[in-house]
């Protein structure tokens, strides 16, 4: 199999379940409008890529490369991101849809998720420090010995977190999210 580079390439409207991505590093290269829903993006390295409006529900991600990369706009359901290459994980996602997604064990400090959906996400034993979840919908996310150590959860909604299950030093949320972290105790918060 060779593997090839692509340099700052544009990639607009590619429905890559009919023509396969092919394997090797991008770099700097924008995909507009693209579905990979459904496809093996195996071992793929995207560094410095820009994903918008485009479909990765339940692409195969095992193996790859997110160095430093945005997703703005996606519809990303299912996503195993557990899966990934951990070597420099780096992404940014706004405006996304990663419902059932899985960030299990993985270490993603400073990520920022904004305006994204990300209901029923596994952040078990993920490292969350810093992270920024702007306006965020956790709905039934499951944080189980997470790192979430001056993560941000001010502007976040539908959140269900036990502080004596997580690490939490100088997280912050808002008064009004309070309720989602006494939510085991079962009280009547008005």
């Amino acid at each position: 199999m060779n593997n090839t580079y692509f340099l700052e390439q544009t990639f607009n409207k590619v429905n890559f379940q009919h023509l396969p991505l092919n394997k090797g590093e991008y770099e700097k290269c924008v995909f507009n409008n693209c579905i990979f829903s459904d496809c093996n993006l195996s071992e793929v390295k995207f560094s410095d890529c820009v994903f918008h409006d485009c479909n990765l529900s339940m692409a195969n991600i095992t193996k790859v490369s997110f160095w430093n990369t945005q997703f703005k706009d996606c519809k990303m359901l299912g996503l195993k991101f557990d899966s990934c290459n951990e070597f420099a994980l780096s992404f940014t996602f706004e405006n996304c849809i990663l419902n059932f997604s899985t960030f299990y064990k993985t270490k993603i400090k400073k990520t920022l998720f904004k305006n994204c959906q990300l209901q029923e996400v596994d952040f078990t034993e993920t490292d969350l420090s810093n992270v920024k979840f702007e306006n965020c919908d956790l709905l039934r996310a499951f944080f189980m010995s997470s790192n979430l150590e001056s993560a941000n959860f001010r502007t976040a909604y539908n959140y269900s977190i036990d502080p004596e299950s997580n690490r939490m030093k100088k997280a912050k949320f808002s008064i009004l999210g309070l309720s989602g972290l006494l939510e085991k105790h079962k009280l009547d918060i008005e």
